[in-house]
């Protein structure tokens, strides 16, 4: 189980979130490895919360029986099963099972929306030190723990830039929710929402002092390649500036896996000009993030800081 700091006692930060409501919602497709792992974790937690919509997104292993054996027990669990489509649907197939869950909630008054992945573990005070962050800052509108990732070799901790969220583990303050009007249901909606919060005014955040492990990393399922490929994709959605993107790719020239990553990358991101994918349906937005972009090319205080 990963250790969280905070610079909180937790006596404190207990006695000072335990009347946050807050629901989770999490799609979860072949997580028999994993879903109990995490099921444990929420029901340690010193706040828990009110509703918690587990989507079975067609599993083809025991993840179902399961959710159905620890619902049985918890009533405030739900599953919520659905029917196997026959191969996985990374990006938009998420937001599919999530917006599913999403339509399953029974809990109306909520403070917090919590999307969360199934493969994840984090210690009892999670929520509660995530939620403590949350009341120091009225205007942080989105945010979440920091992920360390199971790689060859052992736990690998993800880095991004602060504004940056990872999907598997997003906290939306309620009024975030509703101003942003929920998620894109594309690929890249992990970062569009985001950036229409900054857009917005709200603030985004990674808490790295709140750690997070993850037992099946972003892009295992698919491969390397085919992940990359789909980062690319995600951006196109997105509006990424051309320019920004090229410079994107050139940087990783000069990372693991060499070249390949940045070929993957400007692959997606040309294909999506090429297949004519629509960009997320929000000019306004497109033209705020690029303009960040521009700015953060030239050094210039953006959203990337």
């Amino acid at each position: 189980m990963p250790q969280t700091g905070t610079s909180l006692g937790d006596e404190v930060t207990t006695s000072n979130t335990n009347a946050i409501k807050y629901v989770i919602i999490s799609p979860v497709r072949d997580e028999e490895e994993n879903i109990a792992r995490t099921i444990e974790c929420v029901l340690k937690q010193t706040v828990r919360p009110v509703e918690w919509v587990i989507v079975d997104d067609g599993s083809t292993d025991r993840t179902g029986q399961i959710l159905d054996e620890y619902a049985s027990r918890e009533p405030w669990i739900r599953p919520v099963h659905r029917k196997n489509r026959g191969h996985r649907k990374s990006g938009s197939g998420v937001v599919e099972a999530f917006y599913d869950g999403y339509a399953a909630l029974q809990s109306t008054d909520s403070d917090f929306l919590v999307k969360l992945d199934g493969d994840l573990s984090f210690d009892e005070n999670y929520f509660s030190q995530c939620f403590a962050q949350f009341q120091e800052n009225p205007k942080l509108g989105v945010a979440g723990g920091t992920i360390l990732s199971e790689r060859v070799g052992g736990m690998q901790l993800e880095t991004s830039h602060d504004f940056h969220v990872r999907g598997a583990t997003k906290i939306y303050r309620r009024e975030c929710w509703e101003g942003i009007g929920g998620l894109i249901r594309q690929t890249g909606w992990d970062t569009f929402d985001e950036v229409k919060a900054n857009f917005l005014g709200w603030k985004t955040r990674s808490f790295k002092d709140i750690n997070l492990y993850q037992h099946r990393y972003t892009g295992k399922a698919d491969g390397a390649w085919k992940d990359m490929v789909k980062n690319g994709r995600a951006n196109y959605v997105c509006g990424y500036h051309p320019l920004f993107m090229l410079l994107k790719c050139v940087k990783r020239l000069f990372r693991k896996p060499y070249v390949v990553s940045s070929v993957a990358l400007m692959t997606g991101f040309i294909g999506g000009y090429v297949m004519r994918i629509p960009h997320a349906d929000d000019k306004r937005v497109i033209q705020y993030l690029r303009k960040e972009q521009l700015k953060r090319l030239i050094l210039a205080e953006s959203i990337w800081k």
